[in-house]
């Protein structure tokens, strides 16, 4: 099996236990190997509610590790979410594993106030 099945299989599983909580919102994280970027997303409607990341919070002159720029998003989606009155999701890491910047992201959206 290759990497992207397994990729996709991990996603779907993350996914199907993370839809029955219907009630909230999902910010979900999406990780290149230069940028990331999170969303809160209303699965009810299928919109984005709030987005964000590394290319709007860290500026050119900025000399931060792809880590502290993740940690920056977090705080930063945080903000916007809670600007909307939104205050508890659903992380949903998108089949990536927990660690490193996807890590970074949910603690900088814990430390901006989301609740998860």
């Amino acid at each position: 099996m290759n990497n992207k099945k397994r990729f996709l299989r991990r996603q779907t599983k993350v996914r199907g236990k993370i839809l029955d909580s219907k009630n909230r919102n999902r910010l979900s994280v999406y990780r290149s190997n230069l940028h990331i970027y999170a969303q809160v997303i209303d699965d009810t409607i299928g919109k984005t509610l709030v987005h964000s990341s590394d290319k709007e919070v860290v500026k050119e002159t900025d000399k931060l590790t792809k880590k502290e720029a993740a940690f920056k998003v977090g705080v930063d989606i945080a903000k916007k979410a809670l600007k909307k009155k939104i205050k508890t999701v659903v992380f949903d890491r998108s089949g990536y594993r927990y660690h490193g910047r996807v890590q970074m992201v949910a603690d900088g959206a814990r430390e901006g106030g989301l609740i998860f």
